[in-house]
């Protein structure tokens, strides 16, 4: 009797033991790179009022934490300079222990389809790739697609070092970012991969910031709904973005907006407080750097023209940064452009020059500055293009010019450094300038340094956005 109550105690504590385990979300986890030079949190699950500790090998500090009544913990810890490996030694009612822990630098690489093509949808960038991309100091964190009505606190996935097996699945413009960096930075480089094709920006944007504005709401309720991605308004932000809060990171790149061209009207202020609300759940005014749309034949007139422009407009937000990548399309037939490896350089020029402090050529296309009508001509000032700028063809080709009576036509140029005086004879008083104003123009316009003249109109007229039958 004696003998058969000690077995049965000793499995209920067995029992109790394993269900006392403390846990960790997946985010955390051996291979991952942490943030350098950094307060980073270390959080997860135990026994309320269970005492955790975790010991850094960097340092061989400890630093204590408490379970709380909701069963959860959260301690900071101090990230020195890059380096590693290292070893995080978490105990309580159990021991975890991360090994091959990185320091460096981590960002995140979110949007949608042209972010996320890889190996998988055979580009072929990513294949020819994928014997090389052995980098201990890469590493990787793929999030699946997931959706929630509610924010979650976990997501699924594990961190990878990058391999030839994994490259070829991660995002093409992710990876070569990430590669363009460590070549640059002499440092590890982690990559949250969390993104999904053909999603608007509604539905990784927080409900509340969309539901609290009666504009938003309105254009979110255009949305059309597709049985291959999510519509509903937070559903791809409440599962792929919101259990990586608490991971603190560099900075986020992205690429999406093609899913929003039909409520483009909207889109500055809905981008924007998107950034903002990213930035204020993770507690920090990181840099966002973002992909301007590549010209294609939307179903609608001008629509895309309309997208970029508004992706245009919110470069004024603190602390982003635009590339411009309309030179490289092959075909405006192909919503998903083939050069994603030239999308990630200009990207990770971007991030070097203005996160980085590089030295080197400004990453930014030019774009229009100022204008004035000086009475037969428009005469355009471009800034970003301090070396003035080249036409490759004729420099009049995507110019239109129009008068009062807004009938728009063909335009002739002529350039004197970074300046531009526009003019027609069929229209002897202009008031009103366009460059590449439409879903398919691809400019013939350029920096010195290379870099495609962004494309910009002078007026506010409404536009001719019906479908194209």
């Amino acid at each position: 009797m004696k003998k058969s109550l000690l077995v049965i105690c000793l499995f209920l504590l067995v029992g109790v033991s394993l269900h006392a385990a403390i846990r960790l979300p997946n985010i955390l986890g051996s291979h991952m790179v942490l943030q350098q030079t950094s307060k980073v949190k270390i959080w997860g699950w135990g026994m309320p009022s269970e005492k955790i500790n975790i010991k850094t090998s960097w340092d061989n500090a400890t630093v204590t934490a408490e379970v709380n009544g909701g069963a959860k913990w959260i301690a900071e810890i101090v990230t020195p300079v890059a380096g590693g490996p290292y070893k995080i030694t978490i105990s309580g009612s159990s021991v975890i222990v991360l090994d091959d822990v990185l320091i460096g630098e981590t960002w995140l690489c979110g949007g949608q389809s042209n972010m996320e093509w890889s190996g998988d949808q055979k580009l072929q960038q990513s294949i020819d790739e994928a014997p090389l991309a052995k980098n201990n100091k890469i590493r990787f964190f793929y999030v699946p697609k997931s959706t929630s009505s509610y924010p979650q606190d976990n997501v699924e996935g594990k961190w990878v070092v990058c391999s030839p097996e994994d490259m070829i699945h991660f995002s093409a413009i992710g990876y070569f970012f990430g590669k363009n960096l460590q070549n640059a930075l002499h440092m590890p480089i982690g990559l949250i991969n969390s993104n999904w094709g053909g999603t608007a920006a509604e539905t990784w944007t927080p409900t509340e910031v969309i539901t609290s504005s009666e504009y938003l709401s309105k254009a979110a309720a255009k949305q059309n709904v597709n049985p291959w991605w999510p519509h509903k308004i937070g559903d791809a932000y409440n599962a792929m973005i919101a259990p990586l809060t608490n991971f603190t990171i560099a900075g986020a790149i992205w690429y999406q907006g093609e899913s929003n061209t039909n409520t483009y009207y909207g889109y500055t202020e809905l981008f924007t407080k998107m950034i903002g609300a990213w930035r204020k759940n993770w507690n920090k005014n990181f840099p966002f750097y973002y992909v301007q749309i590549a010209p294609y034949k939307y179903g609608n007139r001008n629509v895309g023209a309309l997208l970029r422009e508004a992706q245009t407009k919110a470069t004024s937000f603190e602390n982003v940064g635009m590339v411009v990548v309309s030179d490289l399309v092959p075909d405006t037939l192909n919503i998903h452009p083939t050069l994603k490896k030239e999308v990630a350089a200009r990207l990770s020029n971007l991030a070097l020059f203005q996160t980085y402090n590089s030295r080197g050529q400004n990453p930014n296309s030019p774009s229009m500055e100022s204008f004035s009508n000086e009475y037969n001509r428009i005469v355009i000032k471009l800034k970003d293009a301090p070396f003035g700028i080249l036409a490759k063809g004729d420099a009049g080709a995507a110019f239109e010019i129009a008068g009062a009576d807004k009938i728009f036509y063909p335009a002739q140029v002529r350039i004197e450094g970074s300046q531009i005086t526009v003019y027609s004879g069929k229209v002897p008083y202009p008031i009103a300038v366009r460059y590449g104003f439409n879903n398919t123009t691809i400019p013939n316009l350029f920096s010195k340094t290379g870099l495609p003249v962004n494309l910009f109109r002078t007026d506010d007229w409404e536009m001719d956005t019906s479908e194209i039958k």
